[in-house]
Order: C-alpha cells, then sequence, then structure tokens
C-alpha cells in the first residue's frame, strides 16, 4: 500500500543526481517502492558491498554514468527523462577528503548544484526540486543549542564551506527564478550525522565500525567526545519526501527555502557513546582510542533545530538511538543474502518506519 502522504510519486518520474551513494541509493529503492519510474545519475558504484548493489537496483532503476560537474551531459539527462522531481544527492560528502581535495570538492559540491539548478531552471516539466546539502553549511561556533535555517552560513573546511556556497547559490535560485507560479518549487535540506546498511565510506564511524568487527580488530576513534545528532538514514529520507510531494502542490511555493531534519535530542550523543551502542549490540569488540591530534579540525558539537519541518511539514523524528543501530546492524548483517533478499529487506525497514511514524501520529 502506497504511503497517503508520499502518494504523489507513484507513476511520476524522479531523477536522483547521486543514486549510486549511500543515501542516494535508499531514496531509490524508497521511490521504487512507491511506483516511481526512477532514474539516477552519477558515477559508478565504488565498491561492491555499496547499498546500490547489494540491492540490485541496477535492475530496478535506470543508471546514467555521469557527472554533475559536467553540464551537457547533466542537462542532457534531464532533458531525456523530462523529470516531474528532482532529488539532487551527488557531492563529495567527506570531510577529510575536502582537506586533500579542495578543489574537487569545491567543484562537485559548489558547481555540480549550480549544473542542477541552471538545467532545471532552462528546461521545462519539474514540478519541485528537493537540494540535499548538509547541517554543516552553518558556520559553527559550538552552540549546545540547534541552529535554525535563518542562522548565519559559513564553514572553517573546505567540505563545510562549500556545503554553505551552494546554499547561498540555491537561495538566490529560489529568489531570482523558482518564485514565479509556473517554475519549479526548489527547497534545500540539511540533515545531521546520518547512519544505515551499505555505507562503507573511508572515515565514517559506522562503516569504520563495522570493517574493524568483521576483522576482528579494536574501533580506533578519532574524537571521541565529539558530539553529533544521529539519525538513522530513514528519518531524513522521509522529510525529503514528504518535502518533495509538498513542494509539487499548488502552494509548493510556500515550502521554498532551507530545512532542517535531524533526530531526536537524545540522539545526540558523543562518538564514543554510539560506539559502546554498537558494540553492545554487536555482542563482541573493543574500542581504541587514538592517542594522535587528528591533522584536520573538525567540530565539537553540532546540533540543529527542528521546529520548522516538526510545524510546517508535520515531519517527526521516531526512531531512538537503540533502535537506529539496530536497524543499522541487521542491515550490515546481510551475508549469504541474495540481491532481492536485501531489497526486501530495506524495503521491510522502510515498511517498519512507516509504522513508527504511524504511531506518533
Amino acid at each position: 500500500m502506497i504511503d497517503t502522504p508520499l502518494r504523489s510519486y507513484s507513476g511520476k518520474n524522479v531523477l536522483i543526481t547521486g543514486d549510486t551513494g549511500f543515501k542516494g541509493s535508499w531514496l531509490a529503492i524508497w521511490l521504487s517502492k512507491l511506483g516511481a519510474r526512477v532514474t539516477g545519475f552519477g558515477f559508478p558504484p565504488k565498491n561492491p558491498e555499496d547499498n546500490f548493489t547489494v540491492s540490485g537496483l541496477s535492475s530496478r532503476i535506470y543508471h546514467i554514468d555521469g557527472d554533475i560537474r559536467d553540464y551537457v551531459v547533466l542537462s542532457e539527462a534531464i532533458r531525456t527523462v523530462r523529470p516531474d522531481y528532482v532529488f539532487h544527492l551527488a557531492a563529495q560528502a567527506l570531510v577529510l577528503d575536502s582537506y586533500r581535495d579542495p578543489y574537487q570538492t569545491f567543484t562537485t559540491n559548489v558547481m555540480g548544484t549550480l549544473n542542477v539548478l541552471e538545467a532545471i531552471r532552462k528546461i521545462p516539466g519539474v514540478k519541485s526540486a528537493v537540494m540535499v546539502t548538509s547541517d554543516k553549511c552553518y558556520e559553527n561556533r559550538e552552540w549546545i543549542h540547534g541552529y535554525r535555517e535563518s542562522d548565519p552560513l559559513g564553514g572553517r573546511d573546505p567540505y563545510s564551506a562549500s556545503k554553505g556556497a551552494a546554499e547561498i547559490i540555491i537561495s538566490s535560485y529560489i529568489r531570482s527564478f523558482f518564485h514565479e507560479n509556473n517554475a519549479p518549487s526548489v527547497a534545500s535540506v540539511r540533515a545531521g550525522n546520518v547512519i544505515g546498511g551499505g555505507d562503507w565510506s573511508e572515515n565514517r564511524i559506522i562503516p569504520d565500525c563495522i570493517r574493524s568487527l568483521k576483522s576482528n580488530l579494536p574501533i580506533e576513534i578519532r574524537n571521541p567526545r565529539s558530539v553529533r545528532p544521529w539519525q538513522h538514514v530513514l528519518e531524513p529520507l522521509y522529510g525529503y519526501l514528504l518535502l518533495g510531494s509538498a513542494l509539487s502542490e499548488t502552494d509548493g511555493k510556500t515550502f521554498s527555502g532551507s530545512w532542517n531534519f535531524g533526530p531526536y535530542p537524545s540522539n545526540t550523543v558523543t562518538v564514543e557513546t554510539l560506539v559502546h551502542e554498537i558494540l553492545r549490540q554487536w555482542g563482541r569488540g573493543t574500542i581504541h582510542l587514538s592517542g594522535t591530534v587528528p591533522a584536520t579540525k573538525e567540530s565539537t558539537i553540532l546540533v540543529l533545530d527542528i521546529n520548522k519541518a516538526t510545524h510546517l511539514l508535520k515531519w517527526n523524528p521516531v526512531l531512538p538511538l537503540k533502535k537506529s543501530v539496530q536497524l543499522t546492524l541487521d542491515e550490515y548483517r546481510i551475508e549469504g543474502l541474495s540481491e532481492e533478499d536485501v531489497f526486501n529487506q530495506r524495503s521491510a525497514h522502510i515498511d517498519e518506519y512507516m509504522n513508527f511514524q504511524q504511531q506518533k501520529v
């Protein structure tokens, strides 16, 4: 049964940039369940264990290999697909990689975003576009309270700065080109630290934990006291889907602009607390606290204020930290499962998540 708030996606053309990435592949699974005709645009999967591959998405959606920095290829894909909805998730998404290659980070995250906006400005047919940035787009002042959508943008590291710059460009396009009734309705979304199965990125705490646990090695923690808002990937994705649907309605322009999607306050804990919960549920493993001082600066605390989404979009986080970790670990324990089995497991987790949402109501 199609979830009532998301019924608008059934039978519609949806383009996802970054569909082979962690969040993009989960979004593709969800939209496929909803009956959408999904096309993905981005690089091929990097790892045979990536969520896109183990879920068998190559046989369920249409994927176009391409680089969002290439405007000609991207615009041709959008012109061919004629999407009703666009979800832009393609990005260089790692802080440490942004120090190693700032140029690639800025060209991907800034120019890639600009290319998507310019393409949907020039090619008719798009009803709504959800542009995914990051909670790190804010000028982080290590506040203990949550950042609101109206707070200053910034970023010390290249990754954060690139996301702040992308937000400024999105806002400019909304106010300059997408405010008319016949133009697409566009919004940007900012989420916290997202966890879930199928993510094998380097220098991310969950993939690092799973690699260590499967190799019987201690889990090394660089910044044990850093506080993050942890949330299962389905939490922000539900917000993105609700927002995309709202943007496509007749009053969609009222939903344009920026939106935060964060977890319960109780899910905002230190890295060390998260790892201890992972070890408790995994049943074994040890921690090694790195004694070296990181060569690159990472924020100590970053929290989002989600009042706008909860009051205006009627979106609420529903998964406590223990449940988020349980789902995540189950999604990594897929040895011996076929691609169809994995897809069905992910699908069942979406159904379970929507049951939590309905109980919340």
